[in-house]
């Protein structure tokens, strides 16, 4: 059978390396798989078959410093979870039987307690019997921390090919972003993370396992293997198997290219998530150790992990060339600098050249500032109906109030742009239910957050102060005491921290402690994240388009919106319902699609006027290399594509995961309600976007907050923020500008006046942009837009007492 595509030419940075007890595992694994029932008699697997995949070589390959021990366990770990994928398919996969499979894999967390004194059930099947058994070995040598987090990576891999069985159910195809998040779980690769801890005894710290440097190492290390096994499986899974799970088909039904195209595309993209995983490594993982305060053999064992990483990229490659599971019958091993030595075929310096280092040239070589014109808008699509709340018009005076009171109006803002900016608008949308004290609150925290992320890239951003970032961001966090949330104020000195602490005090303050808890970590995850946009700016790097997409979740402050909203109906649900495949997809498809839309809007703001490199549209354009309209194009077929998920969800598997956890009436209301609040989040971000004075190529530049607008730049004789000092312990200065600079600069003439709306919205620049009808009553206060009433639409179910992420 001829191949449906040349494999491309792969980026190949670290040599692949063979361990010496390669004979010695394959003798092992043989007789371990015969004991275990896989092999004569299984239905799945022959002698000849194990033999032909050879997973000792997989493992001599990807681990080629472990002891021989070590070897034969991690050997015996990868031929059960192969096992188990065949078996999985020939068993269900192949009869589309979802009840009986949820019954398989139901059984099997039973078989890592975390206590081996807790013993195991009986096993019924050669997969139980054989994680039985490697539990037992596996275990004793590691902390408690390891095994529950193997645990989980394991039930992810188990439990996710219930998704890839109704995808097959449906025929249907995934968006690229899902199709990532979905693979990192089924696919296998953050699970031969935690097998590499052990077998490089590099365990990694309890103190840093979770930390954003070392997930995105092993998110970047799970992209790369899946992609490359995508690349070398393609014939098998895609024409032998109508398998649907295969990255190069989902590129190539997403992009409508050929399949040649798709695999090149997906090359570039495990190109780049391997570039992604340098420049982890080498500028964030570092600063990680001295920041946690390591010790040395701490140290040590991170950058054992790091190297096992390496060694499994490399390694993992070598072995999809010679293995008879995959497509490669026309892959040239080498050329090599060592010749004729064993296991170096991976190590190719001719792939450190062409389109990897192109690609990693643009990255970092973005002209900013480049006149782009106005943003171009496609039409939004958005099939949710708009209600806004009736007390818009106190939120809006109350905000500005608010924000005056913290200071907030002194530098970047005053009152005149943030009466423009109206994040009561935005808010009335996304809470259509509040009463005038949810709205106000939520509104506030719409104001404060997107001060946050104007204040940030001007203050921090632009001098690469990253110490007086993180500073900063320290003091941020001693705002928010969990134990007594109203202590914060006493921390409190500068507007950010005046406002964070008022926010959290008001917020916090009722929930009980579990709840707050957990709403503080949305809140740091948000912080963090202004931080990795500030060491990006400072090594001038547009992000990986991977990294992006996940951050920009965070930067856009979805997940600490998301996480009020899941709070206002705990106890209601059962436990682990949020944390369920389903319902991440729906949040995370939702928040893609508002992240995306905002960076539509805000193109010529971010690229033309303020150098910004966090766009989602600059991001494809660099991916792809291609231009503006091109990317526009690409970025609103994602859209769309995410918009379409976030339904499939709520029509396809919703339904099953109510059943999956038994749901009653009321359970299932709850349920209901919680996908009408994310609705309304979208429906009420597109309505904001059209109606705002922040984005509009009328109102640029005036309505930035380092704009030339006279009364923005003069009020009070204060200089602008770009203007003042921004190292550490600055951030409260308040610089006056020279007497005959004021004179000089004076306004000649009225106020900027924020337009009246009546009637349909309409674009504020571009074609195309829907029109919008929202219910609110006339405004309480001046220089605020006046809405018509409208009684179209009537209140949906309850939405979330804080919505909504800001916005850049």
């Amino acid at each position: 059978m001829s191949q449906p595509f040349v494999l491309p030419d792969f980026y190949l940075p670290y040599p692949a390396r063979l361990n010496p007890h390669l004979e010695s595992a394959r003798e092992h694994s043989r007789t371990w798989a015969r004991d275990m029932g896989m092999l004569e008699g299984s239905g799945v697997w022959e002698l000849a078959d194990l033999d032909a995949h050879d997973y000792a070589l997989l493992c001599s390959y990807t681990h080629p410093d472990c002891d021989a021990e070590q070897l034969a366990l991690v050997t015996d770990w990868y031929v059960w979870v192969f096992f188990f994928d065949d078996h999985f398919l020939e068993m269900f996969k192949r009869t589309l039987d979802r009840k009986g499979g949820k019954e398989y894999l139901d059984r099997l967390p039973a078989f890592m307690p975390m206590d081996l004194a807790d013993g195991f059930p009986e096993a019924t099947n050669p997969v139980e019997a054989g994680l039985a058994d490697l539990w037992a070995r596996t275990v004793p040598s590691m902390t408690k921390e390891w095994r529950e987090r193997f645990a989980i990576s394991t039930r992810n891999l188990l439990n996710e090919s219930l998704w890839e069985l109704a995808n097959i159910n449906a025929g249907r195809i995934a968006n690229p972003v899902e199709y990532i998040e979905m693979r990192r779980k089924v696919g296998g690769a953050p699970w031969s993370a935690g097998l590499i801890e052990y077998a490089a005894n590099a365990e990694l710290p309890a103190s840093v396992a979770e930390s954003r440097p070392l997930r995105v190492l092993t998110d970047a290390f799970a992209d790369a293997v899946h992609l490359r096994n995508d690349l070398f499986s393609y014939q098998r899974e895609v024409e032998d198997e109508g398998e649907l799970s295969n990255g190069v088909l989902v590129l190539e039904t997403f992009l409508g290219c050929t399949t040649q195209e798709a695999a090149e595309s997906v090359n570039d993209l495990l190109t780049s998530r391997l570039q992604q995983f340098e420049n982890t490594a080498l500028t964030e993982v570092p600063a990680l150790c001295l920041e946690k305060g390591l010790r040395p053999d701490q140290c040590a064992a991170v950058a054992a992990y790091v190297k096992g990483l390496q060694d499994w990229q490399s390694g993992g490659h070598e072995w999809h060339m010679r293995s008879s599971r995959y497509m490669n019958a026309d892959a040239v091993l080498g050329p090599a600098p060592f010749d004729g030595v064993l296991g170096t075929s991976a190590l190719d310096v001719t792939s450190l050249f062409g389109r990897p280092a192109e690609a990693r040239h643009r990255s970092f070589t973005h002209v900013p500032n480049q006149k782009v014109g106005p943003s171009l808008l496609p039409d939004f699509d958005v099939p949710y109906p708009l209600t806004v709340s009736p007390h818009v018009g106190h939120a809006r005076v109350s905000s500005i109030a608010w924000a005056d009171r913290m200071g907030l109006l002194d530098d970047l803002w005053d009152a005149e742009k943030l009466a423009g900016y109206d994040f009561a608008l935005c808010a009335a949308g996304l809470d259509p239910d509040a009463t005038p004290e949810e709205l106000e609150l939520s509104t506030e925290w719409l104001t404060w957050g997107t001060y946050g992320d104007d204040y940030y890239p001007l203050v921090y951003g632009r001098p690469r102060n990253l110490a007086g970032a993180r500073a900063a961001t320290v003091r941020l966090f001693a705002c928010m005491p969990v134990d007594d949330p109203a202590a914060g104020v006493l921390a409190a000195v500068t507007p950010m921290e005046r406002g964070l602490a008022d926010l959290w005090a008001r917020t916090a303050g009722p929930m009980p402690a579990a709840a707050r808890a957990a709403f503080r970590r949305s809140v740091d995850v948000m912080l963090e994240s202004w931080l990795w946009e500030l060491l990006n700016q400072a090594q001038h790097r547009i992000p990986d388009p991977v990294d992006y997409i996940e951050m920009r979740r965070y930067t856009f402050g979805s997940d600490l919106t998301m996480s009020l909203s899941r709070l206002r109906h705990a106890g209601q649900l059962p436990p682990g319902l949020y944390e369920s495949g389903p319902i991440r997809s729906l949040e995370n498809a939702a928040a893609d699609y508002c992240c995306l839309l905002n960076d539509v809007f805000s193109y010529q703001k971010e690229i033309e006027y303020e150098g910004e490199l966090h766009n989602g549209v600059l991001v494809v354009q660099n991916f792809f290399n291609c231009d503006y309209p091109t990317g526009l194009r690409i970025v609103d077929d994602l859209m769309r594509s995410r918009l379409r998920q976030f339904q499939h969800v709520i029509d396809n598997e919703l339904p099953l995961l109510c059943e999956d956890f038994e749901l009653d009436e009321d359970g299932r209301r709850v349920l209901g309600t919680y996908v009408a609040e994310l609705q309304d989040w979208i429906a009420g971000i597109l309505n904001w976007h059209v109606s705002v004075r922040r984005y509009g190529a009328a109102d640029l530049p005036a309505t930035l907050p380092h704009g030339s607008s006279p009364h923005t730049a003069f009020r009070g004789g204060v200089a602008p923020g770009w203007m003042r000092p921004s190292g550490d312990g600055t951030s409260a200065d308040r610089v006056r500008l020279p007497e005959a600079w004021k004179a000089a600069a004076a306004p000649t003439g009225a106020p900027l006046a924020v337009p009246s709306v009546t009637g349909a919205v309409p674009a504020p620049m571009g074609p195309a942009v829907p029109s919008v009808t929202v219910v609110a009553p006339e405004p309480m206060g001046p220089a605020v837009p006046s809405l018509p009433v409208s009684a179209e639409w009537t209140p949906t179910l309850p939405a979330p007492t804080v919505a909504g992420g800001h916005t850049s």
